[in-house]
């Protein structure tokens, strides 16, 4: 056993010491230690139960004859962390995450994992960490929470973020936007629309890193707390077959990764996430290969904010076995993938049921016959960009119009409560990139204000930051190279037309060639913000969007 590293012979002797200075009996400590990574806090409303998730787990863990040994990570959560400061640091907390469960599973060398993430940047950092350290482990997220109800219409975080825009014009009344604030989040998990931390918790279960019901069970039902303990039971499972991440995440698993994902319509920060999870287990996304996916696959399930429906009403369908299923049915999934059931995935889904065509649509019936997900490219983002195309309303998908830039996310708020954006603009927010951010910030608040106000039928918003899973309309982020590395974003000036035509897979800058070297020789780089601590380290590691905003040492 890997623990044995801690625990065996005579020269493990001070080592058991301590161990059993934690309260651990002979038994416990002769038995597979494992270790249960808990992102439980008090600041994050899909975290807040966690310590329950846990003890469930260690609880199956138990049942299985091992020994859970628990220990935390930081965790942030995207919403509270929204439209300040703050936000700079969720991404890099990704990176820290993964770091912080390398260190402490390899300081103390444990047989398996159990990771127990919900929201946002830790899910893909724990996958990362998983990946990285390569010893069997499995998944449980705190599950999805449940919508609000307001005047008898479901609501969620999206509703919260948009009345801000909707109050500012006059659209919505204090009494309704109080109602909004009081309902929209009612208690405990994951924001209950298809954003980030869903998407990724979806993307988890897909992979084959957890159990089915993963990524839709609501976080209050008493399945979640039964899905724990069946996962606590079934990492020994993978301890005793030697079943490892990378075993689980593949070629073909990410590949049945990125079909779902255009099939879902998820968050763009998958667009972000999967590469960088590819890379630690030794694989590359190619971003050129997302439009061939996305051409080949129909957009079946559309979730709030891009549709009405809601994660739990994806649940009730038949949850991500049933998806999975309607796409073994077109042959789009390769279904001999291992997975942590021990299982392949052909095995999981057989006898699932697709319950609701309605949410879960016949490929007849689809949404669109291509992905939710696409990559643009063009001069202002020769090594790509993302666009949740699902999200986008039709009028949108092609539009031409004149450039409105902004520096920063804080200037374009400021200039869309001056009433400075008109329709038909294109809104253009940029360093806030990786490195020009730094930390690539959502650019959740412009997009709900925009929707908000009703300018989303008519203004394009373009950046190379990166979007909420909760934002809809044309939100087109990650572009690369970015303004702080030199991109062409940093060249554009007010009033200069930019094309975006997303069926087309395109996004121009129609400023002649000439005039652009002109501006190129006349610029005067922006000044580098001051940074200390670890926005610094970070800054002078991370690598483009384009590439995950991994993190690569400059040799």
């Amino acid at each position: 056993m890997r623990s044995d590293l801690m625990k065996k012979g005579i020269t493990r002797l001070p080592h058991r010491a301590l161990l059993k200075a934690t309260g651990l009996t002979e038994e416990e400590i002769k038995r597979p230690a494992i270790g249960v990574v808990n992102s439980q806090n008090e600041v994050i409303p899909g975290h807040i139960h966690l310590d329950k998730i846990a003890e469930a787990v260690k609880a199956g863990i138990r049942m299985a004859g091992g020994t859970p040994i628990e220990f935390p990570t930081i965790g942030v959560c995207d919403g509270i962390a929204m439209n300040h400061e703050g936000m700079k640091f969720s991404l890099p907390s990704r990176e820290h995450i993964a770091d912080s469960v390398e260190i402490m599973a390899t300081a103390h060398p444990v047989d398996g994992l159990v990771f127990i993430p919900n929201c946002d940047k830790i899910v893909p950092g724990m996958l990362m960490a998983s990946l990285r350290l390569n010893i069997p482990s499995i998944f449980c997220s705190g599950g999805p929470m449940l919508p609000g109800k307001v005047r008898g219409k479901k609501v969620a975080l999206t509703d919260a973020f948009e009345a801000v825009g909707a109050i500012e014009v006059g659209k919505m009344d204090e009494e309704t936007a109080n109602l909004i604030e009081e309902n929209s989040c009612p208690g405990c998990g994951s924001c209950a629309g298809l954003f980030t931390a869903n998407s990724m918790n979806c993307m988890t279960e897909i992979l084959g890193m957890a159990l089915p019901g993963n990524g839709t069970i609501p976080a209050v039902f008493a399945e979640r707390v039964r899905l724990a303990k069946v996962t606590g039971m079934k990492i020994m499972e993978l301890v005793k077959n030697d079943i490892k991440p990378r075993d689980i995440v593949t070629e073909k698993s990410i590949h049945n990764g990125l079909v779902a994902d255009m099939a879902l319509g998820c968050s763009t920060n998958t667009i972000l996430h999967l590469p960088a999870i590819a890379h630690e287990a030794k694989l590359t996304v190619d971003l050129k290969d997302i439009n061939k996916i996305s051409d080949m696959v129909p957009h079946i399930v559309k979730i709030n904010p891009a549709g009405c429906h809601f994660i739990e009403d994806l649940y009730y369908a038949g949850g991500l076995s049933a998806v999975l299923k309607r796409l073994d049915e077109m042959n789009l999934i390769d279904t001999s993938v291992i997975t942590a059931t021990g299982k392949v995935l052909a095995e999981n889904i057989k006898d699932t049921k697709i319950l609701d065509d309605n949410v879960i649509r016949a490929p007849k019936n689809a949404y669109s016959q291509t992905g939710g997900l696409a990559v643009l490219w063009g001069n202002i983002c020769p090594e790509g960009a993302v666009v949740k195309k699902g999200a986008v309303l039709p009028e949108m998908l092609v539009h031409e119009g004149p450039a409105k830039c902004y520096d920063s996310e804080e200037d374009c708020i400021e200039g869309l409560m001056k009433g400075e954006v008109v329709p038909g603009d294109i809104i253009v927010v940029r360093y806030e990139g990786p490195k020009g951010g730094p930390g690539m910030r959502e650019m959740l608040s412009p997009t709900s204000v925009l929707a908000g106000m009703g300018l989303d039928s008519t203004v394009a918003l373009i950046t190379d930051g990166r979007f909420s899973g909760v934002s809809r309309g044309a939100s087109i982020g990650h572009i690369s190279p970015e303004a702080a590395s030199g991109g062409l974003l940093r060249l554009i000036e007010n009033g200069d037309i930019i094309s975006i035509n997303i069926p087309e897979h395109t996004m121009e800058l129609k400023v002649d060639e000439v005039v652009l070297k002109e501006r190129e020789e006349k610029f005067v780089p922006k000044k580098k913000k001051e940074l200390s601590g670890y926005l610094e380290r970070y800054c002078s590691c991370v690598t483009s969007a384009s590439k995950g905003a991994i993190l690569q040492i400059n040799k």
